[in-house]
């Protein structure tokens, strides 16, 4: 997968490291450390080492239980890992991307 998260920056940021390039619908997001806001219909990837930002639509799912973790999963092509779904630590919030 070559993809991990960092945790919880506060109630609504989350902290992601991305170890591979990576396409989160039809963004792509070179490796490194973002920090992670749900914007209305747009998930907003900020780098950490440059403030660049990037915008992806999302679709917000709710579960039943809240999520202990962080995940991202996704799956990999080649050098590109496609981001399917983030679930956010401390919410019953998963975020689900299209292609």
């Amino acid at each position: 997968m070559g993809l991990m998260s960092l945790g919880i920056a506060s109630a609504r940021s989350y902290d992601i490291l991305l170890s591979d390039p990576s396409m989160v619908g039809t963004t792509q997001l070179h490796a490194g450390e973002y920090k992670l806001k749900v914007e209305g219909s747009d998930a907003v990837f900020t780098d950490v080492q440059n403030q660049q930002t990037f915008k992806a639509p999302v679709k917000v799912e709710n579960g039943k239980q809240k999520f202990d973790e962080t995940r991202v999963e996704s799956t990999k092509n080649g050098e590109m890992a496609h981001i399917s779904s983030i679930d956010l630590a401390g919410s019953t919030t998963k975020l689900e991307f299209g292609r």
